[in-house]
């Protein structure tokens, strides 16, 4: 029998006595932790016990505290005469205690059996120690957990909630916890208050503060009995998130007070802006601009949303499904980073990529390499791609010059349908060769010809944009001779070459 005891907050006379009674029985006593007030009072002033303290200079980690600490009760009561010790923790032991949480899910596998004796915990002493009456949610963040640095930040801080922070037990706890409310949204200014000893008669203490000064002032003796309090984020003043965009689209969509221009929306009407605002990306990417592409990437997020509603309001789906639809897709087709699967190169993880695909619902049916690419892509983007599930069936020349002579022999058939008076479709017919032969010129080069001839468009306008300019003196482009227009076109080339040059040498 394992008792696991809260020791509450630190306030003697709110300890229970059955508890007082346990401690005091004559059972084998192990502390989480020797740094608690009530071990001083009189009535446990000759408690003998043994605290885990050291545990936590060893570790590497509080995975690995918490683990060898949870090895080292259950051998302890394995190794109990009466098969019966005493495991006390701080505050109320099913509150913010992993040791105790794993302690139960471990000795409910092992069939040992625990008996959970309660106290006031941190949380009561918190809130009494500032008046705080919560008449809503209030969210429980352990501040070890948070990262500041995480991809997002954790659901807990982006709610309407008021947080009660624990654990926020060092300088550098509170400066990450900052930082992950910084992060979250909450104003630099916004009033948080340190409570310190809570519950601990003589030793409790509450400092109102802004957010950014939440981390200075850990030189007291009980500053590793800190909590932080910070009350609800007023709509106004909170940072917009994911769930907000949802929110806003289902408003516009409101059926009696929606606007009326997304009412009238459909899938098929809003297919355009999808290709338009993926397009609109790429150009911020080679723009180089980031605030250009963060702005362009919500317009294309907001397409995503906007579909995703229409599914709701049908009933097909929802946006979470869309959400959880690509997380599982990730980790599935990524087994060396969520298994046990082993990749040498980026090779290796496209093969397995291609492998777990073809097994997944929609294409196991497919009976061509060629089933499968989208109809909607660009004719270059859709030639590079057939041509390249077209090599893995070992369709391929064995070396780029292979390809380019290929491409000189379908370039002199083109020129010979021209010379020859051939019709508008054999010409046509005989460029498409021309054009796809070059693609795959590209492809064996890994040059992207869709990516190649954009640059190119970006050259060709910057020059002709440079004669322009040069030519409105003189009346505009048209006024001036093809020998002219070829002398400007020059000058343009060679501005653009010595640019390039000046950014080379520049680092640029």
């Amino acid at each position: 029998m394992i008792f696991l005891i809260g020791l509450g907050p630190g306030d003697p006379q709110r300890l229970p006595a059955y508890n007082v009674d346990l401690l005091t029985s004559g059972l084998p006593v192990y502390l989480r932790t020797a740094r608690h007030p009530v071990l001083a009072s009189r009535a446990l002033a000759s408690l003998t016990f043994t605290a885990f303290d050291e545990v936590y200079e060893t570790s590497s980690s509080f995975d690995e505290t918490y683990d060898s600490i949870v090895a080292r009760v259950l051998s302890a009561v394995a190794e109990a005469p009466q098969g019966k010790i005493v495991y006390a923790v701080p505050g109320h032991p099913l509150i913010g205690e992993t040791t105790v949480s794993r302690l139960i899910t471990t000795a409910r596998e092992l069939e040992i059996p625990f008996k959970v004796v309660g106290a006031p915990s941190f949380i009561d002493a918190c809130l009494e120690a500032i008046g705080a009456a919560i008449t809503d949610d209030l969210h429980i963040v352990d501040a070890l957990t948070l990262n500041p640095n995480a991809p997002m930040p954790p659901d807990s801080l982006q709610s309407a909630a008021p947080l009660l922070l624990y654990q926020v037990h060092s300088q550098s706890a509170a400066s990450n916890a900052k930082l992950a409310l910084m992060r979250a949204g909450y104003p630099d200014d916004y009033p948080v208050t340190l409570i310190r000893a809570a519950g601990v008669p003589g030793e409790e203490d509450t400092m109102e503060m802004p957010l950014y000064q939440m981390d200075r002032g850990y030189t007291a003796p009980n500053a590793h009995l800190t909590s932080v309090y910070v009350a609800a984020l007023p709509a106004e003043r909170r940072r917009p998130s994911f769930p907000r965009l949802v929110e806003v689209m289902a408003q516009l969509r409101d059926p009696e007070n929606g606007c009326p221009w997304d009412l009238k929306q459909t899938h098929e009407t809003l297919r355009r802006y999808a290709l338009e605002e993926a397009y609109e990306v790429v150009e911020a990417i080679d723009s180089g601009d980031p605030d250009k592409l963060c702005d362009e990437l919500g317009d294309l997020l907001l397409q995503v949303v906007f579909h995703a509603q229409l599914a709701s309001e049908q009933g097909v789906f929802e946006i979470v499904d869309v959400c959880e639809a690509i997380v599982d897709k990730l980790v599935r087709r990524h087994p060396h980073i969520f298994g046990d699967v082993k990749v040498a190169n980026a090779d290796e993880v496209l093969t397995n990529w291609n492998a777990i695909k073809a097994t997944e619902k929609g294409n196991e049916n497919r009976k061509s390499r060629l089933d499968g690419i989208p109809k909607a892509l660009p004719a270059l983007m859709t030639a590079l791609e057939v041509s390249k599930r077209a090599v893995k069936a070992g369709f391929e020349w064995p070396d780029v010059q292979g390809i380019f002579d290929k491409a000189v022999e379908e370039f002199g058939e083109l020129r010979h349908e021209i010379e020859n008076g051939g019709s508008k479709e054999r010409i046509a017919s005989e460029l498409g060769d021309v054009l796809f032969t070059l693609v795959n010129v590209g492809r064996q080069l890994e040059i992207d010809a869709e990516e190649s001839l954009r640059h190119q468009l970006t050259r060709f306008e910057g020059r002709f944009r440079f004669m322009e300019e040069r030519a409105d003196a003189n009346g505009g482009l048209e006024s001036l001779t093809l020998e002219q227009m070829e002398d400007l076109w020059r000058q343009a080339k060679d501005n653009e070459q010595k640019r390039m040059r000046q950014e080379r040498q520049s680092g640029i």
